[in-house]
């Protein structure tokens, strides 16, 4: 749902005023409020949440009715944005990193989880930088990112790369159908308006067999896929077996690897 096609190199960040606070604190809030300009977002967000959050737990064994059911697990959100799918994870007692390309995303972020007194670890870098975290993280998301990508295997590699073995890897984008540019750029950016015209190429939306081809070159193994639609009726998004347009794909790494 986020454009992150412009990356760049990245570092920790802050903020040093109270004015810069400020601003990134209203921008925080915009971006969770349920009747703002990014509503579809969270709405889209939490189904996916939902998703993922049992997902996870079925991989894992993990009963979500427990306190903190994922403590003990290391997160890596690749392509965090503003924190939308971290701070919930977290507050489930995941050991959480958020990580984006864009220096604006993680400072809303991050102002966001202090006010919050979330604990999430965001950085402003590329997934690439995490050299030194080969087989860290026991949950691994990748999501709306790689249709922004030109070199898709490589961002695929690098997730892979990043993952322990018998843990989980979620991905999440557009499939390449006729069905999804209708929806996701004729009816999402230039009809509805839901997102900016140009946030999306057609041509760099996947289909789940290619992301599953992608990931065996690293010894993945796609366990699952689920689509999401969006019924613009009721307002309401669906997880169930329709990947013409947004799905997730869900895959794990051989405890051999």
């Amino acid at each position: 749902m986020l454009d992150r096609s412009k990356l760049t190199s990245g570092h920790s960040t802050s903020l040093n005023t109270a004015e810069e606070i400020a601003k990134f604190d209203r921008l925080a809030k915009e971006w969770r409020d349920p009747k703002g300009k990014f509503k579809q977002v969270l709405a889209f967000n939490q189904t996916r949440l939902i998703a993922i959050e049992k997902m996870i737990a079925q991989h894992l064994a993990l009963d979500l009715n427990n306190p903190a059911p994922l403590a003990g697990l290391s997160l890596l959100d690749i392509g965090c944005g503003a924190g939308l799918l971290c701070e919930p994870l977290a507050e489930l007692g995941a050991d959480v990193t958020g990580i984006d390309a864009s220096e604006h995303n993680i400072l809303v972020a991050n102002q966001h989880a202090k006010t919050n007194h979330i604990s999430v670890n965001y950085i402003h870098c590329l997934a690439s930088d995490l050299e030194d975290k080969s087989n860290r993280y026991d949950i691994v998301l990748n999501t709306e990112v790689i249709e922004h990508i030109a070199d898709q295997q490589g961002l695929v590699d690098t997730c892979c790369r990043l993952l322990k073995p018998g843990g989980l890897l979620v991905m999440a984008t557009l499939n390449r159908t006729v069905t999804s540019y209708i929806v996701g750029i004729i009816g999402a950016e230039y009809v509805m308006r839901y997102l900016p015209i140009g946030t999306h190429e057609w041509r760099f939306f996947v289909k789940p067999q290619e992301i599953s081809a992608m990931l065996s070159k690293q010894g993945l193994e796609t366990i699952n896929v689920k689509g999401m639609t969006f019924n613009p009726f009721t307002k309401h998004w669906s997880v169930n077996r329709n990947t013409k347009v947004n799905y997730l794909l869900f895959a794990t790494k051989s405890s051999d690897t």
